[in-house]
């Protein structure tokens, strides 16, 4: 079994619903099932779009938006959603989360990176580019390229349907 990034949208009321659920079952049970529609599963996506865009020479604050996409920040307490024996994301760091202007922000960094640009910087032979990159780049089915492009706009139009709709993103591996 892989374990892999999820993101999940939520409204902040349904944040507090599972809180308040957590603390008043004698277990911890905080009910957490997000539709499907409002999950994302990024593969190890996550950590080969870091990669790619440090090597590229990404500019700092886009590289930053890119992380902060990705690993979210202690803002938002979701403590609660890593208490055995429900815990979500058990096998990786504690979930995380980012607020609904935290979530605004991180879309527009994510908007103004030309991923297209920043895979143009490696070698155009696919052995190559994977061997640089590393992280396990060269097992990638159907190529690194066709790979990242659909994993980094699939993370960019989760954020942009986040940010139109004000929810707050809960991030976690699974």
């Amino acid at each position: 079994m892989a374990v892999t990034q999820q993101l999940a949208r939520v409204p902040a009321e349904y944040l507090a619903a599972c809180r308040k659920e957590a603390g008043a079952s004698p277990d911890g049970e905080f009910h957490w099932n997000p539709p499907a529609e409002d999950v994302l599963d990024l593969d190890w996506a996550p950590v080969l779009l870091e990669r790619v865009c440090a090597l590229a020479g990404l500019d700092d604050v886009l590289l930053h938006g890119l992380r902060r996409a990705t690993e979210g920040d202690a803002s938002v307490d979701v403590g609660f959603l890593a208490t055995p024996p429900y815990a979500i994301g058990p096998f990786g760091p504690a979930p995380a989360a980012l607020s609904p202007a935290e979530v605004a922000h991180v879309s527009e960094l994510l908007g103004q990176i030309d991923l297209r640009a920043v895979l143009a910087t490696l070698p155009a032979e696919e052995t190559e580019a994977a061997a640089l990159v590393g992280d396990g780049a060269d097992g990638i089915a159907g190529g690194l390229r066709k790979y990242l492009l659909e994993h980094f706009h699939a993370l960019r139009d989760f954020y942009r349907e986040a940010s139109r709709r004000q929810l707050l993103l809960v991030l976690w591996w699974d």
